[in-house]
C-alpha cells in the first residue's frame, strides 16, 4: 500500500516562480550548465556564498498560511478608537474598495515614467493635486508624500534650504502632533537645525526663526485664528508650514486663506483605513514660487505628439535624482495607490459631499461636547472640528478612561488631568450615546435628558471667522461620478489607460516587479489588521506584536544581522535611517566628528541625498571599466578621510547587475579606516539564501519590502524600506514618541506611526510563510537564470554592457544601444516608445549608463513570456536595422513614431513608409491580445515651458 505524502500538494512557490523544471532544464540548456547551483556558482563569488538552509518556518500553502494568519488576527482586539492625533476611521466607498483597492490592474503598476501607458494613474493623480490644493487654498501640490510628520519635516527641510546660516532654528507649536514634533526632531538634529518647541500664542520672534509649523485645528482640537501669528511670522522673514486636517478644510478657512506658505498633512480619513499606521498619502501643498524645491513628485499637462492633452511627472521629479547630494529630498517616490483611493473618494462625493461628510462630524462633536456639559463635564474649547478635550481630576480620568474600555472604546491619554475625543464619518448618534454614557455612570455632577438630536441644536456653533466661505473641487470631474455606475465606469477607464502586470512583464532594472500573489493581498483588508488605530494600547495588538517579532526574525536571518526595524515606510527613510544609525553609532564613541560618507559614483541617486540629509559630506569614489567600485580609488580616499571616515554607501549586486568580486574586501578596507558599511537593499532579489549582507561585511542593509518581498508597487508606493544591522547598531534603532518601539539609545522615529506602514507588513509576512526557506533560495536562483537567459538571447542584438568574472549577470543586465544614435538615429527612448506598441513596459532606460536598458525579469516570469519580450526586443533591432540599411527613413519610421495610438492607424489618411498593420501588430500574437496606448508619444518640453499641475477645462489644455 502507497501512503500519499502529508505535504499539501499545491506548494505556493509553485505558483508564485514562473518557469516549470521543464522551463528550468531549458533555459540552463541554453546557458551551457547543467544546474541552477552550477549557474549560482559560476555568477556568485565563492567567498560570499551562504551554503546553509535559511533558518525559516517550513512553508505552508496559501490555504494554510491564510487559517494561520487568521489565527494571528483574532489576538487583535478591535476597539471603536477615538484617539484622533492625525488618524481618524473612515469608510472605503464599496466601489473603489472593490475596483481599487483589491485589483491589481491598479495596485500592480509601476511608477509612471512611461507615461503614455500610464494615463489613467497620472489623471487620478491630478485629481488628488487639484483636490488638496483646493482644498487647502494653496497654488500647487504634490502628488503624496510618506506621512504627515515626514511632510511636515519636508517642509522644514526645504525651508532651510532657503534660510541663511545665520538664523538656522525652526518653531514648532506645543500643540502639535507629538509624533509630528519628534519626526521633524530627527530631522532637524541631523542638519543642525535648532528647535523651538513653545506656545504659539506666546512666541513672539524676538529669536530669528526660518520657519513655523503649527497644527490646523491644534492638536487638543481648537480652531485658532493664526492670522496674527502669520503676520508676526511674515513680518520676521520666517515662512509657515500648517499641518491640517484635510476634512476639517471643507468647513473650515483654508490655510491658504490666512498665510501659510505651506499646508501638509494626511488624506487617510479619504476612504483609507487605519491600518495600524499606515500606508495613508500625506499631501504637501504650497506656492507656485517653491514649486522646484517641492518634495516628491508632481503631475504635470502636457501635450503628445499630434497636440492632444496628455499627463506625465513634471520635470522637477527628475531634477531631485539628477541633483543628487544637491537634492532638496532624498523622496523619489509617492503613496500613489493611497493618493488614488483618496482622490477617488473626493470624486465620489464631491464638493458637496465632502461638505456634507465634514459638516456632520463637526455636528456630532458638537452635540457630544453639549452633553458633556449637562453633565458637569468640563470641555476646554468651544470652537472645535473633530475633537474635543475632556478635563477632570485624576480618579476622573482614570475612571472615564476604565468605562471607555469596558465598552471596547479608546479615548485619547493626554495626561492625568486631561483626555481627548476625536470623532469621524463612522460616527453616529448612537455612537454619541455610547460615549455619553461613560461619563454619565462615572463621576458626573449633572444629568443628559435629552437626545442626541437635541444636543446637536444645543451645541455651540463654530464662530463665523472660522467658516469656509470660498467654493473648492468646482472641476466637472468631482461633480460628474456621484453614482455607482457612473463611478465604475470612470475608475474602469482610467484603468484601461495604464499597463500593469495584468498585461505583461515590467523587467525593471532594479525595480523588482514581481507576482504579487493574491493570498497575499487578502489579508489587509480584515478588520482585524485594517481598522486599528496606530497608538492603541498596546494589549489591544497582540497579532500585530506577532506579526513583528516574527518578520523582524525571518528579514534578519535572511540578511544574517542581528536585529530589524520595520519603521521606514519607503527605501529612501530606510537609507536615512540606516544613515541616522551609523551616526548616532559614532557619536556613541565619542567619534561624532565622523562625518565623511563615500559613494560610488554609480549608486542610486537617492543615496547621495539621503547621505546629505543624515548629515554626512559626500565624497563620490570612482567605478572601474567594468562598473565595480574602483578598489584603488576607494583605498585613496578612505585614507585620506580615515580620521573622519563615517561611512561607505554600497549597492550589492552592484547597479550595473553584477556580483563584485572584491566585495569583502572593500567592507574591510572601510572598516579599517573607522567606518561602516551601509548596503542598498535595492538588489536583495539576488541574494536571499544565496548570499548575506551580514556576511559579506556590511553593518546595515535598507530591504525594499515593496521589490524583494512582494508588497506591490501601487503605481508608484506604497513601499516599505525597513532596515538591519549587526549587533553593535541595535541599540540606535528608531523609537517612537508615543509607542514604545526601538533601540534603548536609539534615533528618533523617522516615520509618523511606529512600525510605519504596518499593514502591508502582512504581505511579506505572507510571502516568507508561503515560500520557506528553500523556496526563497530557489526565487533567487531563478530570478538569475532568468536575467541570464535574457541576456544570452538578446546579445546578439544588443551588447551586454557589464558581466561577472565567469561571463555571467546577476538578476539582472544592462544592454548597450549606444551605437544605434551613429547607425540609425535611434535613441534609447525610440526604443522604449516601439516596446508600448508590442505591450510592454520599457526595462529602466539610461541608468546607470546613459543610453542603455537595464532589465530585470524576477522569477515570477514563465519562460514563455521571458521569449515574447526577447521575440519583441529582437524584431525591434530587426526594424532599426531597417533604419540602418537606408530601407526606411531616420527620422519618419516605426520607431520616431511609437507610440502608435488606435486614432491614428484608423484616420482615413495614413502617408507613413510603412505599413499600418506593421506598427500595430509587429507579432502575431498582438493579434489575439492588444494593449493600446491612449496618447502618443508625450512632449515633455513643452510641458516644463508650460507648467499646469492642476485640472482645468480639458480646452485649455489644448490651447
Amino acid at each position: 500500500m502507497t501512503t500519499a505524502s502529508l505535504e499539501h500538494p499545491d506548494q505556493f512557490v509553485n505558483r508564485h516562480i514562473g518557469p516549470d523544471e521543464k522551463d528550468i532544464q531549458a533555459m540552463l540548456a541554453t546557458l551551457g550548465v547543467a544546474s541552477l547551483d552550477e549557474l549560482i556558482a559560476q555568477t556568485v563569488p565563492e567567498s560570499i556564498r551562504f551554503r546553509k538552509p535559511l533558518n525559516l518556518p517550513a512553508a505552508l500553502s496559501e490555504q494554510e498560511m491564510l487559517w494561520e494568519l487568521a489565527g494571528i488576527a483574532a489576538k487583535n482586539e478591535v476597539f471603536k478608537s477615538y484617539i484622533g492625533m492625525g488618524y481618524s476611521d473612515t469608510i472605503t466607498p464599496p466601489v473603489i474598495l472593490r475596483n481599487i483597492v483589491q485589483n491589481p490592474g491598479w495596485y500592480t503598476q509601476y511608477t509612471p515614467y512611461q507615461a503614455e501607458i500610464a494615463q489613467g494613474r497620472l489623471e487620478a493623480l491630478l485629481n488628488f493635486q487639484t483636490m488638496i490644493a483646493e482644498l487647502t487654498g494653496m497654488e500647487i501640490a504634490n502628488a503624496s508624500l510618506l506621512d504627515e510628520g515626514t511632510a511636515a519635516a519636508e517642509a522644514m527641510h526645504m525651508f532651510a534650504g532657503l534660510d541663511d546660516a545665520s538664523t538656522h532654528t525652526f518653531f514648532i507649536a506645543s500643540d502639535c502632533f507629538p509624533q509630528t514634533i519628534e519626526v521633524v526632531k530627527t530631522r532637524a538634529e541631523a542638519n543642525g537645525v535648532k528647535i523651538i518647541v513653545a506656545d504659539h500664542r506666546s512666541f513672539d520672534f524676538k529669536e530669528k526663526v526660518f520657519g513655523a509649523l503649527i497644527q490646523y485645528p491644534a492638536g487638543d482640537g481648537a480652531v485658532h485664528d493664526y492670522r496674527a501669528f502669520v503676520d508676526k511670522a511674515h513680518a520676521a522673514g520666517s515662512k509657515v508650514v500648517a499641518a491640517a486636517d484635510l476634512l476639517s478644510l471643507a468647513v473650515l478657512t483654508p490655510p491658504g486663506e490666512w498665510g501659510a506658505d505651506v499646508v501638509v498633512g494626511n488624506s487617510q480619513r479619504f476612504g483609507v483605513p487605519l491600518g495600524y499606521g499606515g500606508p495613508h498619502a500625506a499631501f504637501f501643498a504650497t506656492k507656485n514660487e517653491h514649486t522646484r524645491r517641492m518634495p516628491g513628485r508632481i503631475i504635470g499637462v502636457s501635450k503628445d505628439s499630434r497636440g492632444q492633452p496628455a499627463l506625465r511627472m513634471a520635470i522637477q521629479t527628475r531634477e531631485q535624482h539628477i541633483r543628487r547630494e544637491k537634492a532638496t529630498s532624498n523622496i523619489c517616490t509617492a503613496q500613489v495607490l493611497l493618493a488614488v483611493v483618496a482622490s477617488m473618494y473626493g470624486v465620489y462625493h464631491g464638493p458637496e459631499g465632502l461638505r456634507k461628510i465634514a459638516a456632520r462630524v463637526q455636528t456630532l462633536t458638537q452635540a457630544l461636547a453639549a452633553g458633556l456639559k449637562r453633565l458637569g463635564v468640563k470641555v476646554r474649547h468651544a470652537d472645535v472640528f473633530d475633537t474635543i478635550m475632556v478635563e477632570g481630576q485624576e480618579s476622573q480620568i482614570a475612571a472615564w478612561h476604565g468605562g471607555a474600555a469596558s465598552k471596547k472604546l479608546n479615548f485619547r491619554v493626554i495626561d492625568s488631568g486631561s483626555l481627548g475625543i476625536s470623532l469621524d464619518e463612522t460616527v453616529c448618534a448612537i455612537d454619541v450615546q455610547q460615549i455619553l454614557a461613560v461619563f454619565s455612570g462615572s463621576g458626573s455632577v449633572g444629568k443628559l435628558d435629552a437626545t442626541i438630536a437635541d444636543l446637536a441644536r444645543e451645541g455651540a456653533a463654530i464662530k463665523p471667522l472660522f467658516k469656509r466661505k470660498s467654493p473648492f473641487m468646482a472641476h466637472a470631474v468631482f461633480n460628474t461620478h456621484h453614482s455607482e455606475t457612473e463611478m465604475l465606469r470612470y475608475i474602469k477607464t482610467l484603468e484601461s489607460r495604464d499597463l500593469s502586470l495584468t498585461h505583461s512583464m515590467i523587467a525593471l532594472g532594479s525595480c523588482t516587479m514581481k507576482l504579487n500573489a493574491t493570498a497575499e493581498m487578502i489579508p489587509i483588508t480584515w478588520p482585524q489588521f485594517n481598522c486599528i488605530h496606530p497608538f492603541v494600547p498596546e494589549q489591544q495588538t497582540a497579532g500585530y506584536k506577532t506579526i513583528f517579532a516574527q518578520l523582524e526574525n525571518w528579514l534578519s536571518e535572511i540578511t544574517g544581522f542581528a536585529a530589524t526595524s520595520l519603521q521606514p515606510n519607503a527605501g529612501s527613510q530606510g537609507e536615512y535611517a540606516g544613515l541616522l544609525v551609523i551616526r548616532k553609532y559614532h557619536q556613541s564613541r565619542k567619534q561624532g566628528h565622523r562625518g565623511v560618507c563615500l559613494i560610488p559614483s554609480s549608486a542610486h541617486g537617492t543615496n547621495p541625498a539621503s547621505a546629505v540629509m543624515a548629515g554626512f559630506k559626500v565624497v563620490v569614489v570612482k567605478t572601474d571599466a567594468q562598473g565595480n567600485v574602483d578598489v584603488a580609488d576607494l583605498k585613496a580616499r578612505v585614507e585620506e578621510h580615515s580620521a573622519n571616515l563615517a561611512a561607505l554607501m554600497v549597492t550589492y549586486p552592484s547597479t550595473h547587475g553584477v556580483f563584485e568580486e572584491a566585495i569583502k574586501n572593500v567592507c574591510a578596507l572601510v572598516h579599517e579606516h573607522g567606518g561602516q558599511v551601509y548596503m542598498d537593499g535595492a538588489n536583495m532579489n539576488a541574494q536571499v539564501g544565496v548570499c548575506r549582507p551580514g556576511d559579506i561585511g556590511a553593518d546595515v542593509c535598507h530591504i525594499n519590502l515593496h521589490k524583494t518581498f512582494c508588497i506591490p508597487h501601487g503605481g508608484g508606493g506604497p513601499g516599505m524600506g525597513p532596515i538591519s544591522v549587526a549587533s553593535h547598531l541595535a541599540p540606535f534603532l528608531p523609537t517612537h514618541p508615543v509607542v514604545q518601539c526601538g533601540g534603548k539609545d536609539g534615533i528618533g522615529p523617522i516615520s509618523a506611526a511606529p512600525w510605519g506602514s504596518a499593514s502591508i507588513l502582512l504581505i511579506s509576512w505572507a510571502y516568507i510563510r508561503m515560500m520557506g526557506g528553500d523556496g526563497l533560495t530557489k526565487a533567487t536562483k531563478v530570478a538569475i537564470l532568468n536575467a541570464n537567459y535574457v541576456a544570452r538571447r538578446l546579445e546578439p542584438s544588443f551588447p551586454v554592457f557589464y558581466k561577472g568574472k565567469q561571463g555571467r549577470v546577476a538578476h539582472e543586465c544592462i544592454l548597450d544601444m549606444r551605437h544605434l544614435k551613429g547607425s540609425a538615429a535611434i535613441e534609447v527612448d525610440d526604443i522604449a516608445k516601439r516596446l508600448m506598441d508590442y505591450g510592454f513596459h520599457s526595462p529602466t532606460m539610461s541608468f546607470p549608463i546613459p543610453s542603455t536598458m537595464m532589465i530585470e525579469p524576477t522569477e515570477s516570469e514563465s519562460k514563455a513570456e521571458l521569449d515574447r519580450f526577447c521575440e519583441a526586443m529582437i524584431s525591434i533591432r530587426n526594424e532599426i536595422k531597417e533604419v540602418e540599411s537606408g530601407a526606411q527613413p531616420r527620422e519618419n519610421n516605426v520607431l520616431k513614431n511609437a507610440p502608435h495610438t488606435a486614432d491614428v492607424l484608423l484616420a482615413t489618411e495614413w502617408t507613413r513608409p510603412y505599413a499600418r498593420e506593421k506598427a500595430a501588430y509587429p507579432q502575431a500574437w498582438l493579434k489575439a491580445h492588444k494593449f493600446w496606448p491612449s496618447v502618443g508619444r508625450l512632449d515633455n518640453v513643452y510641458g516644463d515651458r508650460n507648467l499646469v499641475c492642476a485640472c482645468a477645462p480639458i480646452e485649455a489644455y489644448a490651447q
